[in-house]
């Protein structure tokens, strides 16, 4: 529980990209000499997970004299929705991950108006963060879980009206998102609970469960918060039909 290590991650993806790829290329019912181009993402994200797949991209491009296509892994995300249901541009996205937090007006495929994103760390990181200080890899219920799914699992044991709301940005008219004073905040927490408990710290806390409710609904609100405001802005400006089919 807390996170993913670089290193870890970029072994993993070099033991399964094969047969991943393989497995893609079965259930699609093609060859791979019949592909009209190879696609890879190459930004943003870990460098390392990155570079192995550019690698073996690139081997594929040379085996077969496909063309390549470098591939914006957060435009990518962005333009995920067109794929499964009838929207039309321009729309309005927010992308939430471990390592991103934004708001942006897709207008076209690579045309975005960047409304608002993390000045800090992204909401997955923070999470990871809070349960890597609640050890919650000590809990018994958490041990093998990742950081957020363990604050997940917690929360619906807690009670989030534990610890006292606080609004992060909340005197910055803008839709940009903050974590880093959350996450702040929540470690004074569990240090004065530690200190309560007379437990030192790498214990886990009796009110855990309460702490991580709080936590994510704190997370969840200031979501929310801004991205309501994205939407006013949206339609202060225009920048949004206001009866999309």
């Amino acid at each position: 529980t807390g996170g993913i290590i670089p290193s870890v991650a970029q072994q993993l993806h070099i033991d399964n990209i094969d047969r991943v790829v393989n497995e893609a290329i079965i259930s699609s019912g093609i060859s791979a000499s019949n592909l009209s181009a190879i696609a890879t993402t190459v930004k943003p994200g870990l460098a390392l997970s990155l570079g192995v797949g550019l690698i073996y991209s690139l081997n594929l491009v040379k085996q077969y004299n496909k063309p390549f296509i470098p591939i914006h892994h957060m435009e990518a995300h962005a333009l995920t929705v067109r794929l499964l249901h009838p929207v039309e541009f321009p729309f309005l996205v927010l992308l939430i991950s471990g390592g991103h937090c934004l708001l942006a007006v897709a207008n076209g495929v690579s045309d975005f108006m960047l409304l608002g994103q993390s000045l800090d760390e992204a909401p997955g990181d923070s999470l990871d963060k809070i349960a890597r200080r609640l050890s919650l890899i000590k809990h018994l219920d958490c041990s093998s879980m990742s950081g957020g799914q363990a604050i997940e699992h917690l929360s619906q044991f807690g009670d989030r009206t534990f610890c006292k709301e606080i609004r992060p940005m909340s005197q910055y008219q803008d839709c940009n998102f903050s974590f880093a004073g959350l996450r702040n905040y929540f470690n004074c927490i569990i240090q004065k609970m530690e200190d309560v408990e007379g437990i030192e710290k790498g214990a886990v806390l009796s009110c855990a469960a309460d702490i991580a409710a709080s936590f994510q609904h704190a997370v969840a609100h200031h979501i929310i918060k801004r991205t309501q405001r994205a939407i006013l802005f949206c339609k202060q400006e225009n920048l949004l039909p206001m009866n999309p089919s």
